[in-house]
């Protein structure tokens, strides 16, 4: 066989600086920050994909996050876990419509998420997002007031096992089957005067994103 066509070699140790690097990471590891810890003559994409054919079919896996890869449960297993797993708190119906928005509509601005809620957003609700780290300002809109945009981080598609925001689900592909229940970070940010028509019912969840909301009518929305 040709170096061509020889498959890169794999050292154990480097499988093992690998797992280590994955187990300890809080957020999801890059190629690029795995390879400071390697060898130079390592090949990374080779050494991910031995990590994640080792740990396949096993209790936990290797999965891909936000440009990254991270361990997580075995889908098949989590129900049997949530029986002896403590529950982490949950965000409110109220931040998860919010989160919504953000994720389908982003960059967007505090008047434009109130206008497609159809009511207030309080500032504890944008506080609890803010604090389980989903959401995050992303400049300001050049309009009159200059409005602070708001977007999700690599946090909120680590949450969610997502790739980047291309693998948020359509309105199309939602509506083929119910959307399962969402999965939130710990940071329950309570309701605020502007949440009190919203169904005070927390969502539980395992691993699906928030479902798209309504579109903001054209030309409409901006502060």
């Amino acid at each position: 066989m040709s170096d061509e066509l020889r498959p890169p070699v794999v050292e154990e140790e480097w499988l093992r600086l690998a797992e280590a690097l994955v187990f300890a990471s809080s957020a999801p590891v890059s190629a690029r920050l795995l390879g400071q810890i390697l060898p130079e003559s390592a090949d990374v994409e080779a050494v991910i994909a031995a990590l994640r054919g080792r740990f396949a079919g096993r209790g936990v896996e290797l999965a891909d996050a936000a440009g990254g890869v991270m361990f997580r449960t075995a889908p098949d297993l989590a129900p049997r876990l949530r029986k002896v797993v403590e529950i982490p708190r949950r965000l409110p119906r109220a931040a998860m419509e919010t989160l919504a928005i953000i994720a389908y509509h982003q960059p967007i601005t505090r008047p434009e998420i109130e206008q497609i809620r159809g009511a207030s957003l309080s500032q504890q609700t944008l506080d609890a997002l803010l604090e389980a780290g989903v959401v995050a300002p992303k400049g300001r809109r050049e309009s009159p007031g200059r409005p602070t945009l708001w977007g999700t981080t690599p946090a909120f598609l680590a949450q969610f096992g997502l790739r980047d925001l291309r693998d948020l689900p359509s309105r199309e592909d939602l509506l083929v089957e119910p959307t399962p229940p969402l999965p939130l970070r710990e940071g329950d940010g309570g309701r605020g005067p502007g949440d009190s028509d919203r169904d005070p019912e927390t969502i539980d969840s395992h691993v699906a994103p928030p479902p798209p909301p309504d579109p903001l009518p054209q030309g409409e929305g901006e502060c």
